[in-house]
């Protein structure tokens, strides 16, 4: 017979369970996410042997790698605001804002596009005579 466990130590086999599995989705996801960079990385290039040009042997390694890492976050943040721009309406319309008031004026036109058509007006743009989503 084992002895009675505390609450304390029932919480830790929680927390590290939970612990456990969520580290376990985390790595699962950054596999996936690591394949669709590879898929877009080839497609990009247009042919396995123009990969080694993503290397980049003529600059310094440490510029290249953060030239990477910002490029990633930007282009992950951009799929996912070109995927569902409806949903994020309100986020695109300050960012344009805080663009423009920033006398970013260019950007912030460009910014605008995001909002036009289905994307700013979803009501306007109903499908079989269906009700538009959020009214």
């Amino acid at each position: 017979m084992s002895a009675p466990v505390s609450p304390r130590e029932s919480g830790a086999a929680e927390v590290a369970h939970t612990d456990a599995v969520l580290d376990a989705r985390n790595t699962a996801a950054a596999v996936r996410l690591a394949g669709i960079i590879a898929d877009a990385q080839l497609d990009t290039a247009g042919s396995p042997r123009k990969l080694p040009m993503d290397l980049f042997p003529d600059f310094d390694p440490e510029m290249v790698q953060a030239v990477w890492e910002r490029a990633l976050v930007v282009g992950v943040r951009a799929g996912q605001l070109m995927q569902s721009p409806r949903f994020y309406r309100d986020k695109l319309e300050r960012l344009r804002r805080e663009l423009a008031g920033a006398a970013y004026a260019s950007m912030a036109r460009s910014s605008g596009a995001a909002l036009s058509g289905p994307a700013a007006f979803p009501e306007l743009h109903l499908v079989d005579d269906e009700e538009a989503r959020g009214h």
